[in-house]
């Protein structure tokens, strides 16, 4: 692997680590069912377009993280097909602290983009 690919490969893992509560916390707050991580995996493979691609098992430590901080709620349920399920939902504070990361991700994503279009 090149020096370049491997720089590449280490922005994008810093770029990730630093998102992956914020996403989890909006596929959740998104749905409508409670849902396990495989799900979520999935979910997040359809739109994310990357962000997490062939992570899955780095989710589950932030997901304990998150509920464990009070903003997801979870339960395990029997499945016909496996072992039982972890199944997660977002919390009222888990949408409230969603609300303010939006905001910080939001004010963040427009100052560096401030920052890129000045041709550095």
């Amino acid at each position: 692997m090149d020096d370049s690919s491997s720089q590449l490969k280490k922005f994008q893992k810093e770029l990730s680590s630093g998102t992956v509560s914020l996403v989890l916390l909006a596929v959740l707050a998104q749905s409508r069912q409670p849902m396990y991580g495989y799900q979520i995996a999935k979910r997040l493979e359809e739109v994310g377009e990357g962000v997490l691609a062939g992570k899955q098992s780095a989710l589950y430590p932030v997901l304990r993280n998150l509920e464990g901080a009070g903003l997801l709620v979870s339960e395990v349920e029997p499945s016909v097909s496996g072992p039982p399920r972890r199944y997660y939902r977002i919390t009222k504070p888990g949408r409230e602290v969603l609300r303010e990361w939006v905001a910080a991700w939001t004010a963040t994503r427009d100052s560096v983009d401030n920052v890129l279009q000045g041709g550095v």
